[in-house]
């Protein structure tokens, strides 16, 4: 147990379940007050009395990130009600279903471009336009290695937008490291959630498939994704500007 982000204030999109709910309680337990932010009320109160049992901070704001008024919100609340926005991790995203690009329905693209990219720029627009008036901050993006670092027949709509997730974490790092806001990704692989997960697939038939297509042996942990997110978002990574770190247990490598 360290304190690194003790009297720091936390932002975590998607922070009900999963990766994000992975993230969220890993930074409360370094000492951060914690805003997880999501679609739905009822996983982020879940997350929050994670946070509360361990003895941490945290509150829980309903906002869609594909919505500039809702963000605008989100951060004003989250400053509201710390005091500041120290680090945001944008980790919210979507897949649809697989198809060839050909065959990909139009609403899912739109549905799927609105979400992982749109919601990423727009989260990213409001806490760097708080972060750089008031003396800078970290914002971590989550990519994925399907994208700039690997494509996948059938996930065209999602690698498109994974990648722009990259390019964009890189473009908006050059663009504001000036103004003291360091911004970086991690692109995780396959990780233990449902949505690395094939439909009807069990457990053991999951596990079994990782052992057969990922290097490592196994699909990554949500905190072992975590982990990474709060190396990059602490002072230790100060010199770490506009990186894009692939987790995916040498898949590829």
């Amino acid at each position: 147990m360290t304190a690194r982000f003790t009297g720091k204030t936390v932002l975590v999109t998607g922070g009900g379940t999963g990766i994000g709910q992975a993230i969220a309680l890993a930074f409360a337990r370094e000492g951060a007050r914690v805003v997880v932010a999501g679609r739905r009320e009822e996983p982020l109160k879940e997350t929050v009395a994670y946070v509360e049992a361990e003895g941490g901070e945290a509150v829980a704001i309903t906002a869609d990130v594909t919505r500039s008024e809702d963000v605008r919100a989100l951060v004003e609340r989250t400053v509201a009600r710390f005091g500041g926005l120290d680090v945001a991790v944008n980790n919210v995203g979507l897949a649809v279903p697989p198809a060839k690009v050909a065959d990909v329905p139009e609403e899912d693209f739109d549905r799927i471009v609105e979400t992982n990219l749109k919601g990423v720029w727009l989260s990213m627009k409001h806490e760097i336009g708080h972060m750089r008036a008031h003396g800078g901050g970290a914002i971590v993006n989550i990519a994925s290695n399907v994208g700039a670092h690997r494509r996948k027949p059938g996930f065209g709509a999602y690698t498109a937008t994974k990648a722009a997730v990259s390019a964009l974490t890189r473009n908006a790092a050059l663009d504001h490291i000036g103004e003291g806001v360091r911004i970086n990704a991690v692109s995780p692989g396959p990780v233990e959630t449902p949505m690395s997960s094939r439909p009807g697939e069990s457990s053991l038939d999951k596990a079994e498939r990782m052992r057969r297509e990922v290097p490592a042996g196994r699909a990554g942990t949500p905190d072992e994704i975590a982990a990474a997110v709060l190396h990059l978002a602490s002072d230790e990574a100060g010199y770490t500007v506009g990186a894009d770190l692939v987790l995916d247990g040498g898949v590829t490598a």
